[in-house]
């Protein structure tokens, strides 16, 4: 795996937010493979209670400036980056002041998801994607960590299918028992229509439920992680109707367990 380039795309990263299974494991494995050689580049959304200061964020110009399209609208993207203290490791955060600078994650003070939370999703994936397009750094491997991020797969699969620097890359996607009560936005297959997503991929979200959008993000990824020890048994199900190659949750050996699983996918081309 050595110089190979691995893309870690997560809706949560520790040390920006609080420690999770799913902010330590984002974070963990891209340290391994940075520490093997790995080229390593992690997104993520830049939430409103990141600490920009003590985490010292900074806007790289030369890629913010462009208009992102979310339901006919547009909405500017802004790019910053830290390091990593003592890894070497850049973060990029995709940020957007509507989107993403209130001082909260997810949900608002009553514990109710955020209205535009699909919104920010569509953004996050875009804005993952152009920026990278960007850095004109062509991945290896795509890895998915958080519901937040789970439409990159299918943006990817279909808005931009004819993008040419992710004609090679593996698509694999980690699946977290931490899901969120209720739906997003129902008007999600509508925004997905406006960016011409074909209607048999729509149609997995017609309920934009917490299962329905990781059943979209198995749907387009070519490998599938179990990031927890159990998830739930309607996922499980419908992952065991596809024939897509699946790494179980790993107690011991985690970190090179994903190695092997990247070099696997890689030479399966």
């Amino acid at each position: 795996m050595k110089d190979k380039r691995v893309l870690f795309v997560s809706s949560e990263v520790v040390p920006y937010l609080p420690e999770t299974e799913l902010s330590s494991t984002a974070f963990n494995v891209a340290k391994n493979a940075h520490s093997k050689g790995v080229q390593t580049r992690i997104f993520m959304p830049r939430f409103g209670v990141i600490n920009e200061r003590r985490h010292q964020l900074h806007e790289v110009i030369r890629l913010s400036g462009m208009n992102l399209v979310v339901n006919d609208m547009d909405m500017p993207l802004i790019i910053k980056v830290a390091s990593i203290p003592k890894e070497r490791m850049q973060v990029y955060f995709i940020d957007n002041e509507e989107y993403f600078k209130r001082k909260a994650v997810f949900t608002d003070e009553d514990d109710d998801l955020f209205e535009d939370n699909d919104e920010r999703a569509i953004f996050f994936a875009k804005g993952v994607v152009e920026t990278v397009k960007k850095l004109n750094w062509a991945p290896d491997i795509i890895h998915v960590h958080g519901w937040m991020a789970s439409l990159l797969p299918l943006y990817l699969k279909e808005f931009y299918n004819e993008e040419p620097l992710f004609t090679e890359s593996k698509i694999i996607t980690s699946l977290y028992d931490n899901p969120f009560e209720g739906n997003l936005d129902e008007a999600l297959i509508e925004k997905l229509e406006y960016d011409k997503i074909c209607d048999k991929k729509r149609a997995t979200v017609k309920i934009p439920s917490f299962i329905n959008i990781l059943k979209s993000a198995i749907e387009n990824s070519d490998g599938i992680i179990h990031g927890s020890e159990t998830i739930s048994e309607e996922l499980s199900s419908f992952l065991e109707g596809k024939e897509i190659p699946v790494l179980e949750h790993q107690v011991e050996n985690t970190k090179e367990s994903y190695l092997n699983f990247y070099a696997d996918l890689i030479a399966a081309k």
